[in-house]
């Protein structure tokens, strides 16, 4: 069963670190090959409940990234030296 199925009375309360994340990525790599074994045995019907729950926790990594702040890259805004011939 996914992580991302958390009992109602929990949700909301759980951190979420690096290794929660890995820890999705990791299931949805499991779910896309799983998805895609099926897909070539003509399996369709058995690929949908792993596809919902792929969309499940690609909804709440998104949801995650776009609560959380920023990085901000080093300012690009910067000068380039100049150099300045002889002054006279």
């Amino acid at each position: 069963m996914s992580i991302v199925f958390v009992p109602k009375k929990l949700r909301g309360k759980a951190k979420i670190n690096q290794e929660t994340i890995q820890r999705l990525l990791d299931e949805n790599d499991q779910l896309i090959r799983c998805i895609a074994e099926y897909m070539q045995k003509g399996r369709a019907v058995e690929c949908v409940q792993y596809q919902q729950i792929l969309h499940r926790n690609i909804v709440y990594l998104a949801t995650i990234a776009d609560a959380s702040p920023d990085d901000v890259p080093p300012s690009s805004n910067t000068s380039a030296p100049t150099v300045n011939g002889p002054t006279r």
